[in-house]
């Protein structure tokens, strides 16, 4: 084996005109050497552990047996100076310091694989990154017969960027049963995700077992309908008296904190408090606000069903459900949310106007920030840490608090010394919608958030500068559920862009390259196929793009060819996607002509830009000539300004 001295920093495209082919790894890796030469998995190849690499020994053997049909022998080795030969060695002996708990160094050669990191969880990570290194095939959840197992040879180095790496999974507007949520836990762990944030409570359901408090799962997990203006028959989750919903035993959630445990995911319950309630109050009229009764909704928005902090015994039964969290998920942090608090029922309460008055509490913001902090002096006593939404801080942060900034605050927590998780709506919320022509998607949020965007994800802000910068963890990907009641719409919604999140927060921020992203999704989207979880593939063909240059603030004509791009008659569903720039573009009309001569026209008027309005025109095509040529033309003005560059896609519906 010998090297080509090709060194690949994250940026796959650094190869050389050497011509080696650079595997496609999503997340990028740190550091890459592509080495001469290719390993062969064989049915006599053994996997070597040592007691700390055990566990991965064998879940790396399960995996390769599944699709090779291989059984690998796990060998616990006695480490000598001999190299492994024909054979894949995973240990904690020698690995470099400087990795980190997450890090690994993996080397392939042509007659072994060794793959070596500080603690376990760098092991798992270094396996990873080695089926990666194999054909998609090697995912395939059925044996695939008289296959050639070969990788290439490679010297990898590599760590994470940030030490929170998550997905937030809402289980309370639509329940997933415990299969289904494993299956999600399953494909953040390839991405080397290790936080899950399960959101268990809403107010339209509560779904973790309360020993103490049995009717929060007899009556709070239980709706009279699916709801959200659905169809019922997208879901199964009904129970046998016909009401939706549904809920996790403890049982099952040591099953599932178990099997995260295993694929090094931290699962972080979120337990929502003092708003999102009515599930719960619905249950225990008695520790809200106001009289009752209150009802479990059928539908979104902000519900005035919220704790009153000054009603004897709520915080005793917050506690108390706390208490039997605290001994389902051994992980350190608690969410507790705090989000989208209402403050009418608060304002027209007299005792808890009265309770402000006693704590020299001036706004309702005040009264949730004295609630927070009365909650986390008992989650700290418990040797937890509070998590909770942006809200949090809006009355003042309680001293250990983690913020989880979906609106903004994170960059002041961070400042002031306070551990924040970024979460922007505008990068990370995954039940947006994935393009800006709706009758291509499913029904859902009207926003929009495309793979690209997600991609250009930064969590730390900008002018947030060293050491405060250190308070930024990591950032997670939420997806809320309201619109998305099954498994398969699920997957369509979170997959691609959790490749971009993992990326985002794994790799290096300087070796993003969203060209060669696109490359590598393309073999991950095979991968993806293997394993059978369903994902968005885009169907719409790019016609080309705009820049600064071409606009002004006057209307203009762009124009682009569309010859080859033509498929026949039918409509064109002509998308313009603003991808980045401080302006906007407003859109006055779009044309298709045929060999000069206009064939259709849609003149709404539309405007693509951070915001967006009715920038999808429709061209109804009568006719195709095979031999002519076709031009796309776009009457359009820079607004306040030319700052704008975009690309024009759209997808083809034949004539029937």
């Amino acid at each position: 084996m010998k090297s080509k001295t090709i060194v690949i920093i994250c940026l796959f495209c650094a190869v050389t005109a050497l011509a080696l082919s650079p595997p496609a790894l999503i997340p990028a890796p740190q550091k890459m050497e592509l080495l001469e030469g290719r390993f062969s998995l064989g049915p006599d190849t053994r996997i070597y552990v040592d007691a700390a690499s055990r566990e991965t020994g064998n879940f790396l053997a399960a995996k390769l047996r599944q699709s090779t049909g291989y059984k690998f022998k796990v060998v616990t080795k006695y480490f000598s100076s001999q190299p492994v030969r024909d054979g894949i060695l995973l240990t904690t002996k020698s690995a470099g310091t400087n990795l980190g708990p997450e890090g690994y160094e993996l080397t392939v050669n042509t007659h072994s694989i060794v793959i070596r990191a500080p603690e376990p969880a760098g092991l798992f990570y270094g396996a990873q990154t080695l089926l990666q290194l194999l054909p998609p095939e090697i995912f395939s959840t059925k044996v695939v017969a008289s296959f050639d197992w070969q990788m290439p040879c490679v010297q990898i180095a590599d760590w994470p960027r940030f030490k929170w790496r998550g997905m937030m999974l809402d289980v309370a507007r639509h329940f997933y049963d415990k299969p289904e949520v494993e299956r999600l836990l399953d494909q953040m762990a390839r991405y080397k995700l290790n936080r899950f944030h399960w959101h268990l409570v809403d107010d339209h359901g509560w779904r973790i077992e309360i020993k103490k408090y049995p009717k929060l799962t007899k009556v709070g997990a239980w709706r009279s309908g699916v709801g959200f203006n659905i169809d019922p028959k997208s879901t199964t989750a009904y129970g046998p008296d016909g009401r939706y919903g549904g809920f996790y035993t403890q049982a099952d959630i040591r099953e599932v904190v178990a099997y995260a445990a295993a694929r090094h995911i931290t699962i972080v319950p979120e337990i929502e408090m003092p708003g999102h309630s009515l599930a719960a109050l619905a249950a225990y009229p008695q520790f809200g606000t106001g009289d009752g009764p209150f009802t479990i909704p059928l539908q979104g928005g902000v519900n005035p069903g919220i704790y009153s902090p000054a009603k004897d015994g709520t915080f005793q039964f917050l506690d108390n459900v706390l208490t039997e969290v605290f001994q389902l998920f051994p992980g350190q942090y608690i969410h507790v949310g705090g989000d989208e608090v209402p403050p009418g029922p608060w304002e027209k309460d007299a005792a808890c106007q009265a309770l402000m008055k006693r704590e020299g509490l001036k706004t309702p913001a005040e009264l949730e920030s004295w609630f927070i902090r009365r909650i986390e002096k008992f989650v700290n006593a418990n040797g937890k840490i509070l998590i909770g939404w942006s809200e949090i801080a809006s009355g003042g942060l309680a001293k250990n608090a983690v913020v989880m900034d979906w609106i903004g605050g994170g960059k002041e927590a961070a400042a002031a010394g306070h551990n924040v998780i970024m979460t922007p709506t505008g990068f990370c919320y995954f039940d947006y919608c994935q393009s800006l022509d709706r009758s291509l998607e499913p029904h859902g949020f009207a926003a929009y958030l495309p793979l690209r965007k997600v991609y250009s994800f930064e969590p730390i802000p900008a002018d947030l500068t060293p050491p405060n910068d250190s308070y930024v963890l990591g950032g997670q990907a939420n997806m809320w559920t309201e619109y998305v009641a099954s498994t398969n719409h699920l997957e369509y919604m979170i997959f691609p862009r959790l490749d971009a999140l993992a990326e985002v927060v794994w790799s290096p921020k300087e070796s993003r390259n969203w060209e060669d992203f696109q490359q590598r999704l393309q073999v991950d989207e095979q991968r993806l196929d293997k394993l059978g979880v369903n994902h968005r593939h885009d169907n719409s063909v790019k016609l080309g793009e705009w820049t600064p240059s071409q606009l002004s603030s006057t209307n203009v004509t762009l124009e682009w060819d569309v010859t080859g791009k033509v498929q026949g008659p039918g409509q064109y569903r002509v998308t313009l996607n603003h991808d980045h720039g401080d302006k906007g573009l407003t859109i006055v009309s779009l044309a298709l002509l045929e060999n000069g001569h206009e064939m259709a026209r849609d003149a709404h008027a539309g405007y693509t830009g951070i915001e967006q309005r009715k920038p999808v025109y429709v061209l109804d095509l009568p006719t195709f000539k095979p031999d002519a040529h076709y031009s796309l033309q776009a009457n359009v003005r820079g607004e306040g300004g030319t700052d704008s560059y975009g690309s024009v896609g759209w997808v083809f519906v034949p004539k029937k």
